[in-house]
Parts: C-alpha cells; sequence; structure tokens
C-alpha cells in the first residue's frame, strides 16, 4: 500500500548527543550480566573477557591453566623452561570465592510450614492415635488441613 504524503520525516543528526557514552551503555548493555556478585564488581569492562580473568587469579581455559604433561618425551633439564606466573591485580575476589563456597550447603528437603503446623496441631489434639477409626484419619471440620481433606 502507498503511504499518506507527507508523513515521512527526514533524520537529523543529533548533535547534543555524547557519542561515546552512547556507543559504551550499548556496549554494557549488550553484554551479558554476571551473576556472581564478586565478579561483576571487579570487571572491568575496558578489558578482555581473559584479561579480566587473568586479573582476579581466574582461569579462562583450564586445559591451559593445567596443562597435562606428554609422558613419552622426557625434557632435559635445561631445556625445562618456567614460564612467568601471571601478576594476580585482584586477589580479593579470589579470597571472596573461597569463603563463599567454604560456607555450610543450606538444607532445602524440609517441609513446607503450613504442613508442619498442620502435622503439630493433629500431633498435639490427637497424640499416636493413628488408626482409621481414631482421630488422626479424620481431621476436625474447623481445620481442614492443607490437602483439603
Amino acid at each position: 500500500m502507498p503511504k499518506a504524503k507527507g508523513k515521512t520525516r527526514r533524520q537529523k543528526f543529533g548533535y547534543n548527543v555524547n557519542r561515546k557514552r552512547l556507543n559504551r551503555n550499548a556496549r554494557r548493555k549488550a553484554a551479558p550480566r554476571i551473576e556472581c556478585t564478586h565478579i561483576r564488581h571487579a570487571w572491568d569492562h575496558a578489558k578482555s573477557v581473559r584479561q579480566n580473568l587473568a586479573e582476579m587469579g581466574l582461569a579462562m581455559d583450564p586445559n591451559k591453566a593445567v596443562p597435562l604433561r606428554k609422558r613419552k618425551v622426557k625434557a632435559m633439564e635445561v631445556d625445562v623452561e618456567e614460564r612467568p606466573k601471571e601478576l594476580v591485580r585482584k586477589p580479593y575476589v579470589l579470597n571472596d570465592l573461597e569463603a563463599e563456597a567454604s560456607l555450610p550447603e543450606k538444607k532445602g528437603n524440609t517441609l513446607s510450614r503450613d504442613l508442619i503446623d498442620y502435622v503439630h496441631y493433629m500431633v498435639e489434639n490427637h497424640g499416636e492415635d493413628y488408626k482409621v477409626s481414631g482421630g488422626l484419619a479424620r481431621p476436625l471440620g474447623r481445620y481442614p488441613g492443607p490437602f483439603g481433606v
């Protein structure tokens, strides 16, 4: 279908827009959000992923960080050259991650609060009477419980 006459407008260049800030903000929005707070706060957007992780003492590629020794060829002691260790500029990130990993894990296999209250109520009122003829099998009308029995 043809467009209505006079509805298209020429785009004008915005001279008052800071292009450097606009591009930087677009790059930050395009980058994924880092879930780990320790790494996110120490992250430098001007550096690459490999440089950021190396500064924090983390490895980008685990195969290069811990190389496997080849057992076929034995190198002489003179030929073995140790490559220099990369300087860890942000060791606090590694320390925070280790401290967080050493915390005890929270147990998530507990029952819901309303079910615990319901069982507590039934045991208080009926004791160990769980037979069909007794009280625990037939809940009272004033408290039907979480299952609507």
